[in-house]
């Protein structure tokens, strides 16, 4: 094997002046979800032998938390493959077998009902009345018809009236509302279903943002997320083996749970505090008190490395930005952490011994009739219930029993996750009981949610365009730092990845994959020439 030492003293060269050639650089990766196994994996296979994980929870894999129940996988976090043409995520799971065990029915269908076979959604009312089917149908067109104009704003660059105050969903609801008022065909009660119908779909659709509500989610920016074409895929087995799949050619050594990260010290050049961090470390090589970047762990470890991929979540990065960067941030990174938003989705999973629910019933929708004039969908603490816009019939029963899926987003998501499993389930079947008409619904028998939003290591479930944000502000949050013109001239110190630095894929797992292949190209174009001579 051929290496390549470059003398220390060469000091027309930024690389080695500041790393001392002598080794590898050393690279220091935060976090151990999707985005940084990845980002880890990519700079390992390309020749790296100095790369450490920093991961402050006992688990990895970050946002995607799958939980065996008896013969069944549980999602609490990332469920679903949104796409498959080009998809890194769908090409894992494809490559390696684990859609093999897909049904003919999930196979068949392409959208994001994947849960179910042939069934029909259920739209309730509180009053234990079932919306007719034809009813629901007219409004569901009307809806999408609406909804498929909040991405022209973007995409044909329609200009933002004021009336909008540039929201998706005082847009949405607006537009929605005065049509369905304007229908000459429609009595007055059809009118006020449909009406009522227009807050349980935006409910539906904070779900999908992780916003608290769509009166939150910038109107001008919305179309530019992208979907990947090609069917949306669940894993029959877990969504935690693509997790592993990712890891398994990290080595263990690598990897180092339950190690959180307090403070990053960063930018020797303008900073006097790194220098007092090498000294207090007095185990510290000498050639280690020049390192650009030194990483102080909560246990009062200090790593040293010349280069920082942070994958922490932006919930994270809202938190703790100030504590946990020294110096702090630029002022332009802070405001765009700042405006983009994020927000918390939960899931609540109900198992039940035998199903109360038809055959052909695949989704039960909360319509409640007494917010048809509603402006607002954030509800008093003891009415946080009120948020929960749906519960999904899983499928198939064979593989995961007599299970229904509820989401409830936002405030009242962060609520809910104080409660006790007990009042949960009892508050739910309150309000299946309610809306079904059915006062016999027994109490399921297990129950199962997530809690991303009281989390303190992820702090919500994925981002947003918030308004007053554009993907202008997702570009800055990738930005590394030090801010140069060029990485030959002031190396990168420290990187940013995840879902919320992908400005066409946030909120997915394919955008934090690609996040943490993007850092890692990085810097693998940076030592290019290091890695070609000691290949």
């Amino acid at each position: 094997m051929q290496s390549c030492e470059i003398s220390a003293d060469s000091t027309d060269d930024p690389l080695s002046s500041g790393l001392r050639r002598k080794r590898q650089p050393r690279i220091v990766v935060i976090g151990a979800g999707l985005a940084g196994l990845s980002a880890a994996k990519a700079l390992l296979e390309s020749g790296f032998t100095d790369v450490t994980i920093l991961e402050a929870t006992d688990r990895i894999g970050g946002r995607v938390q799958s939980v065996k129940l008896g013969h069944a996988t549980f999602e609490l976090g990332a469920t679903w493959i949104h796409g498959s043409h080009g998809n890194p995520v769908y090409h894992l799971a494809e490559d390696n077998g684990l859609l093999e065990e897909t049904t003919d029915g999930e196979r068949s269908v392409g959208r994001i009902s994947l849960y179910s076979k042939n069934g029909v959604a259920y739209h309730l009312t509180n009053n234990g009345q079932r919306i007719p089917k034809d009813v629901v149908e007219e409004f569901s067109d009307l809806y999408n018809e609406v909804y498929n104009l909040t991405q022209e704003f973007f995409q044909r660059g329609k200009p933002v009236n004021a009336e909008s105050q540039n929201s998706v969903g005082v847009f949405t609801r607006d537009v929605v509302r005065k049509r369905v008022k304007a229908d000459p065909d429609d009595t007055e009660a059809v009118k006020r279903l449909k009406l009522a119908m227009i807050q349980q779909y935006l409910k539906v659709e904070s779900c999908e943002s992780s916003s608290h509500s769509m009166d939150e989610v910038s109107l001008s920016e919305f179309g530019e997320w992208t979907e990947i074409p090609g069917a949306h895929h669940i894993i029959p087995c877990g969504f935690i083996k693509i997790v592993e799949i990712l890891a398994r050619s990290i080595p263990e050594s690598v990897i180092q749970l339950r190690k959180p990260v307090k403070c990053i010290h960063w930018n020797q050049s303008v900073s006097k505090e790194i220098e007092r961090v090498a000294d207090h470390n007095s185990d510290l090589p000498e050639e280690d008190k020049g390192s650009n970047v030194f990483v102080e762990c909560e246990d009062c470890e200090f790593i040293p490395a010349d280069h920082v991929i942070v994958t922490v979540s932006l919930g994270v990065l809202k938190k703790r930005h100030e504590s946990l960067f020294h110096p702090r941030l630029p002022e332009e990174k802070v405001m765009a952490i700042e405006k983009l938003g994020i927000n918390t989705t939960d899931k609540i999973f109900l198992e039940f011994e035998e199903p109360f629910w038809s055959s052909e019933c695949n989704s039960i929708q909360f319509v409640w009739e007494d917010e048809a004039e509603s402006e607002s969908l954030t509800y008093p603490e003891e009415l946080w219930y009120k948020k929960i816009c749906s519960f999904d019939v899983l499928y198939p029963p064979e593989r995961y029993g007599h299970v229904l899926s509820g989401w409830i987003c936002g405030e009242e998501a962060l609520i809910m996750e104080k409660c006790d499993d007990e009042t949960v389930a009892e508050t739910c079947t309150e309000m299946l009981r309610k809306f079904t008409g059915n006062p016999n619904i027994p109490k399921p028998r297990r129950i199962l949610r997530s809690s991303w939003g009281s989390n303190p290591n992820f702090r919500g479930s994925y981002s947003y365009t918030q308004v007053g944000s554009s993907g202008a502000d997702v570009e800055k949050l990738a930005k590394p730092l030090p801010y140069a013109e060029s990485s030959k001239t002031t190396p990168m110190q420290v990187m940013f990845s995840g879902e919320a630095t992908h400005r066409k894929y946030y909120s997915t797992t394919h955008g934090a994959v690609l996040s943490g292949q993007r850092e890692a190209a990085h810097l693998i174009e940076m030592y290019q020439d290091l890695l070609q001579c000691r290949s």
